[in-house]
């Protein structure tokens, strides 16, 4: 997002804050929640929640979207990684929130809610007090605290001391499998997300843990039931409509793009050469070492989001036992001859490593996106062929 936009919703969110005071809740006004479909790009995969307040006595029409960052914020990325990502919660008009939407060929759901005119006005008083400047700012978690769960729960908060009546589908999915449905379970974007995720992921998630997924909170939201006394029962919802269609499109896989594909062409290319070294008596020690070095920059990463970040299912990742951050120091000592049995020590364990995490996947101790299962069979295999030549390597003038 640019700056200029956040720049620009800040500037109009002190307009709002002012104004708020003599905002009243009319007889024809109506608060309800907008649920936008997936978009194309990578954040937005899982769609979007929104809170909508119109009035259209005095033409009041505004949205209370909790989605809004800034890649332009001290230290983005770097907060990012560490899970200290802070949004904010924007107000704008709606005749601005909804182009975006149509433009990424997004589907617009709004479901009014069945609130009395002082619950309209308790929940409206609450949003702009969450939309003042000390207030307006969040730490995001994508599982827990998101542009979704924000609003599900500044709405349920108004029936504090009533029962709630919660019809929950049942559905055992875990958090990987959950966000493997809108990634696409073969996808880059889940190959990443699978690297990233630990054993944590693969808990079931309950179904209040589901609805940090818009349009499963749309859905969750539309059954729940408010008892307002022992005879009087209403629906959270009192209608729904669509506010843009979504044009139905193609959806074409094109299969040589997939990563199990250029995994397994990697493993295939790395056979070949493993196949002609064993030949022709040589060693090209270039492909080792890019495969321990890439696999050790990788190890890095995943040990810092496992130990010092905050975000969630990113702990107990055993994708560290073959993305090892130590294989960068192997895949540099491996060009020094001297250092050939340190080389033969850290290959060994290995090995170890190597075999232990496909036991790992094989028992569903965590699971393992497919198109790893290559380059750690490949990662397997020239390290045993490292150790079964060494003493010959140790000789050769032909290594590369």
């Amino acid at each position: 997002m640019k700056r200029t936009f956040v720049t620009w919703i800040v500037l109009l969110g002190i307009f709002v804050s002012v104004s708020s005071q003599t905002v009243v809740v009319g007889d024809s006004a109506e608060l309800s929640m907008i649920t936008c479909s997936p978009g194309p790009l990578s954040y937005e995969k899982f769609g979007h929640t929104a809170l909508r307040y119109f009035d259209p006595a005095t033409g009041v029409d505004l949205v209370f979207n909790y989605g809004i960052f800034d890649f332009d914020q001290p230290n983005f990325y770097t907060k990012f990684i560490k899970g200290e990502t802070y949004y904010m919660l924007g107000v704008y008009k709606t005749g601005q929130f909804l182009p975006q939407y149509a433009e990424r060929n997004s589907q617009v759901t709004e479901q009014v809610l069945n609130l009395t005119k002082a619950e309209k006005q308790q929940l409206l008083d609450a949003l702009f007090v969450n939309y003042l400047p000390q207030n307006r700012n969040y730490l995001y978690n994508f599982v827990f605290d998101n542009c979704a769960t924000r609003p599900r729960d500044k709405v349920l908060e108004l029936f504090r001391g009533k029962q709630i009546l919660y019809n929950l589908s049942e559905d055992n999915r875990s958090f990987r499998e959950w966000v493997a449905a809108y990634t696409g379970e073969k996808s880059w974007l889940m190959f990443g997300i699978d690297l990233l995720f630990g054993k944590d992921a693969d808990r079931i998630a309950t179904k209040w843990e589901t609805m940090f997924l818009p349009e499963v909170l749309s859905k969750e939201l539309s059954e729940v039931q408010v008892v307002d006394n022992d005879t009087l029962t209403r629906n959270l919802f009192k209608s729904e409509s669509i506010l843009i269609n979504k044009i139905p499109e193609v959806e074409s896989v094109n299969y040589l793009k997939l990563p199990i594909v250029a995994t397994s062409l990697l493993l295939l290319i790395g056979l070949l050469i493993t196949f002609y070294e064993n030949k022709k008596k040589k060693y090209f020690k270039l492909v080792d070492s890019l495969l321990l070095i890439i696999t050790g920059i990788a190890g890095i990463i995943l040990f810092y989001l496992m130990f010092f970040s905050i975000h969630p299912l990113v702990k107990s990742n055993f994708n560290l036992l073959w993305c090892n951050p130590i294989n960068i120091l192997v895949g540099i000592i491996l060009w020094i001859r001297k250092l050939a049995k340190v080389v033969h020590v850290m290959q060994g364990i290995n090995i170890l490593l190597f075999l232990t995490v496909l036991i790992v996947g094989a028992v569903g101790f965590q699971i393992l996106n497919p198109a790893f299962l290559p380059l750690i069979v490949l990662l397997l295999i020239r390290s045993f062929w490292w150790l079964h030549n060494r003493h010959k390597l140790d000789f050769t003038h032909e290594n590369l």
